[in-house]
Formats: C-alpha cells, structure tokens, sequence
C-alpha cells in the first residue's frame, strides 16, 4: 500500500482482493434487501436483516459507529436523498427508498447504493432511477488507467443533463475508499474531464450519483444526518465501488464484477473472478 497525489491510497492486487472479499457481503446484502422491500416492512426491519447478514458473512459494517451512525445501513425514502437512520418509518406502496450499504473484509471497506421503488411508482421516478444508476455505469465506463478521476464526473454529467432535467447533488459526492471508508480523492458527479488525480492501478473509487426530480439544493434534518431535498422533490442514489486492473474496470460490489454492464458500455472488463 502507498500514497500518491496528495494521500489517495494506492492498493496491492491482495488489499483489493480483500476488498473485492467486502464488495461482495455488500452486493449480497443489498440484494437481499431489494427482495425484503415490501409496503408495511419498516426501515428497522430492513436494517436488521442487514446487519444480520453482513455479521453472518463474517464482516463488520462500515457504517454503524462511523461519526456515531447508529445502524448498518442508510435508508432513504422519497424526497431523502442520503444517510437516511432506518427506525420506525413504515415503507407504504408507491414510495422510493434508498439504501446505501458498507462493509469491512479484513480492514478493507466495500460501499454501494441502490433505490428500490415500493410497488408502483409515477413513471417519472422510475426515470429518475433508471438515469441515476445509468450515469453511474457510464461514470465508471469513461475511467482508464492513465485517465483523470473528473473523467468520471464528466461522464456523469454529462449523460444526466443529455437525458433531462434533473439536480444534481454539489455538496456530497463519491471518493476513494480502502483501509477506509471515505479517503481521497473526492468524485464530483458533475465537471470538466481531464481534472483530479490521475487513474493508476490500485486505486479504488466509490462512485455515487445522487439525483433529484427538482433542485440540487438540500437541507439536513435535525437528527444531524438526514438529507432531504430543499424542494421536496423525490431523489434517487445508487453506488458502487470499482477499482482499475490492467484490463479493464472491474467493480468490486458487483455481484459478476460488473462484466454485464461494462460489456454493454463497451469497456474492458478487467476483474480476476
């Protein structure tokens, strides 16, 4: 493990595979979870599933503890965007909840999002989620060794704002992560390309999108965590955790490593499972 461009974290092939190891109880519990989400579960029951998942897997959560979070998982629904404390919230037909994840192999952190609509939603939430998780694939697809890391944001951006009329969140942004949760660098979901530290192998990015139907502009309730929309327009999230090989992007919190999407997209798949 070293250091280069101002403290990003570079990884040996083995502290990737460790986190590979992470990503993996993370993409599991996550889709445990899209399958438990029903109208009348509570954000509560979820995160126990969760918890009793990763601590099953043999892993630790990234989140519980971390700045005092008191829970495993964050969940946020409808006009919450982020770091949503699951408790008593009853999730009710026609609502949207996102779930972000993160776990520890080893001391290496994994961390993902997804959005899950709760039986039928209007047609243009499903459009929200169905860009938001888009641009991240197309975020990780424009990263190659040798790249800038606002490669990413600019694909990103870019593919938002070509597909509508959506905020996209300033303030929180995607990172590095590894013997931590959030390192650096930090990976804005919008700018120039060509801008950050450059893409080496042994780096490992969260990539996170986080869109709204309305402004980009939030508030954070008084539980100190919580973010919601200014507006009260709904919001979607989703996240994965990828890292660079010599062939191609491999996305440690993907289920198959991300080879379906990137094969789509036309990218390299450069995982080693």
């Amino acid at each position: 493990m070293g250091l280069l461009d101002r403290g990003v974290e570079i990884k040996s092939p083995e502290q990737i595979d460790a986190m590979r190891r992470a990503g993996l109880v993370v993409g599991r519990t996550l889709e445990l979870l899209r399958g438990s989400v029903r109208a009348g579960i509570s954000t509560g029951e979820l995160n126990a599933i969760a918890e009793e998942n990763i601590l099953g897997s043999g892993a630790v959560s990234s989140f519980k503890g971390y700045h005092g979070f008191p829970a495993v998982i964050c969940t946020s629904v409808n006009d919450e965007v982020v770091h949503g404390i699951p408790g008593d919230r009853v999730l009710a037909d026609g609502d949207v909840i996102s779930i972000d994840c993160g776990a520890i192999v080893d001391g290496w952190h994994g961390d993902a999002a997804i959005t899950v609509a709760v039986g039928e939603v209007p047609a243009e939430v499903t459009e929200l989620m169905r860009v938001t998780e888009e641009s991240m694939w197309r975020g990780i697809a424009a990263a190659h060794l040798g790249g800038r890391v606002t490669d990413i944001s600019h694909a990103i951006e870019s593919y938002v704002r070509r597909e509508g009329r959506y905020g996209i969140l300033e303030d929180y942004t995607g990172h590095g992560i590894g013997s931590e949760m959030h390192m650096a660098p930090n990976v804005p979901n919008f700018g120039k390309r060509g801008k950050g530290p450059k893409l080496v192998e042994g780096m490992a990015l969260a990539v996170e999108p986080m869109l709204t139907l309305g402004t980009k502009d939030t508030d954070v309730l008084e539980d100190d965590w919580t973010v919601v929309t200014l507006d009260g327009s709904w919001a979607a999230h989703y996240e994965h955790t990828f890292t660079l090989t010599p062939q191609g992007a491999w996305v440690l919190t993907a289920l198959d490593g991300g080879r379906e999407q990137l094969e789509r997209l036309g990218v390299p798949y450069g995982g080693r499972d």
